[in-house]
């Protein structure tokens, strides 16, 4: 059985467009980021160098022509609100009807936090009944991938639909991190499950299981039901945990197989919620062919830059040795000197001195790494000072006596460290 078979999944009418509002829900804690999550909200995140992780799917939007974003903020989003501001804002053209707006707690409706996914929209409710759309797409903040977002809504229009669920199949020893979705012939949800430890596989797959993404399409109507039911009940206000459920049967829910625009034999979507899927998801981009492509300029990935000098790596006084960097993302502005980078992703701003050495690494803006120093397998926050002879990676118990280290032997250095001015 195939996904979407005798669906036109040709680019949607600009009309259809203009009628969808996007909700971005970015205001969560981000937890199992921490310690990168201390002071910034989870899609503000530094990832692969010059981008936030809130830039794909921001980027994801305007390529598809959906130009009506509301972002739901919450937690620590100061860094987030300046991102959107300095490299956002100006791409939108209000007297077009385009917009990019953060909405903050309101505290219209209930005066509390924002209690799940569910009750993020409640509280803006609001918003739904300013704008009309006919149809709302809801996505999240925290995920990389490339997707055409007109082609779901196609797909949406096509099954009548009251909710579409993007989804995407995985091996079935990873249901246990997502909602697990049952479909019938005709892609019409039947059953869900939230993180089974024993989930039912795909009938034509033993081994996988259909996932959903967290990303979610409506009919505006029926979302304002369902959500105002649920505020009603007792439940954990989530659309994986209550909100499918409660149409199950009920409403036309169906499931929308994930058509990646990375166009690479595998599709590629990350889930960056640990700090291991992190460093993972930055380590994809450092290989020869890298998994996700951030060069393909059909499909472009926008950000906001500050304006650094090009990169450089050079030789240093007697020693004769060259700075070397070998499968790795140099950002502007990084000054390699005598020092050698492999398999790592670089931020704008780094400076590494001679006979230092940087292997499966992710360094942020503005880190100073001093001589000698060795880091292997590591995550280095913003505008840390790495003193001489430092070694991070090698040692597990020193590592984790100063330093997170997670489940598989990452070590995260937060900005506690001596920072530059």
């Amino acid at each position: 059985m195939e996904f979407c078979r005798g669906i036109d999944m040709s680019i949607a009418a600009p009309d259809i467009l203009k009628k969808t509002l996007v909700m971005i829900l970015a205001g969560g804690e981000g937890g199992r980021l921490y310690p990168l999550t201390k002071d910034r909200a989870k899609p503000a995140v530094p990832f692969g160098g010059i981008y936030r992780i809130i830039d794909f799917t921001l980027s994801n939007c305007l390529n598809s022509g959906l130009h009506k974003i509301v972002m739901l903020t919450q937690y620590k989003s100061m860094s987030l609100d300046r991102h959107i501001r300095l490299g956002w804002w100006n791409l939108f053209n209000i007297e077009l009807g385009d917009y990019l707006e953060i909405i903050p707690p309101q505290w219209r409706i209930s005066h509390e936090w924002y209690r799940g996914t569910a009750d993020a929209v409640y509280q803006n409710i609001y918003t739904l009944e300013m704008e009309k759309p006919e149809m709302v797409l809801i996505l999240g903040g925290d995920h990389v991938y490339k997707m055409d977002y007109r082609k779901m809504l196609n797909f949406h229009l096509a099954k009548k639909a009251d909710m579409t669920v993007s989804c995407i199949d995985v091996p079935l020893g990873e249901a246990h991190r997502f909602g697990v979705m049952e479909i019938d012939e005709e892609n019409r949800i039947t059953g869900f499950q939230e993180k089974p430890e024993r989930a039912k596989p795909m009938p034509y797959d033993p081994g996988r299981v259909l996932a959903s993404m967290g990303l979610y399409l409506f009919n505006t109507r029926i979302l304002v039901q369902r959500i105002i039911e649920d505020s009603k009940t007792n439940s954990t206000h989530d659309f994986g945990r209550d909100i499918i459920r409660s149409m199950l049967g009920r409403d036309r829910i169906y499931a929308y197989n994930f058509e990646d625009e990375n166009k690479k034999p595998v599709r590629y979507w990350r889930d960056i919620g640990t700090l291991d899927a992190y460093w993972e998801a930055n380590m994809d981009l450092v290989s020869v062919d890298p998994v996700f492509n951030l060069y393909d300029t059909a499909w472009p990935i926008r950000t906001h830059q500050e304006q650094f000098p090009p990169a450089k790596t050079v030789y240093v006084g007697n020693h004769e040795r060259m700075g070397e960097v070998s499968n790795s993302l140099i950002s502007a502005g990084c000054i390699i000197s005598g020092a050698r980078v492999e398999n790592s992703v670089l931020s704008p701003d780094v400076r590494i001195e001679v006979n230092s050495e940087i292997s499966a690494a992710v360094i942020m803006d503005g880190v100073r790494i001093g001589r000698n120093v060795r880091i292997r397998k590591a995550i280095v926050d913003k505008r840390v000072y790495i003193p001489d002879g430092m070694v991070i990676g090698y040692n597990p118990e020193y590592d984790r006596k100063h330093f997170t280290v997670t489940e598989n032997q990452v070590v995260v250095v937060p900005k506690e460290l001596p920072i530059i001015e």
